[in-house]
């Protein structure tokens, strides 16, 4: 691989990981939400039931989607 090649793949890493550790930080706002009282006395059930939502579908779903959108560019 030339120098050029890796520095790509460096900085796709990076923003994989990136990717995953946000999706994460997400998913445990929204289980703070959900069982103390950042947001209201006795935690806000809905609101924190959508943002863990939203943290897993970052975190899990977003690396596949980016992938393939890699893919693809690759492929022109």
């Amino acid at each position: 691989m030339s120098q050029e090649q890796d520095a790509l793949w460096a900085k796709r890493f990076r923003i994989f990981a990136l990717l995953r550790l946000s999706g994460l930080a997400m998913f445990l706002l929204g289980m703070g939400i959900v069982f103390s009282d950042l947001v209201e006395p006795g935690g806000a059930l809905g609101l924190g039931m959508v943002v863990i939502g939203a943290g897993l579908v970052e975190a899990l779903l977003g690396p596949v989607l980016l992938r393939q959108a890699w893919e693809k560019g690759d492929r022109r």
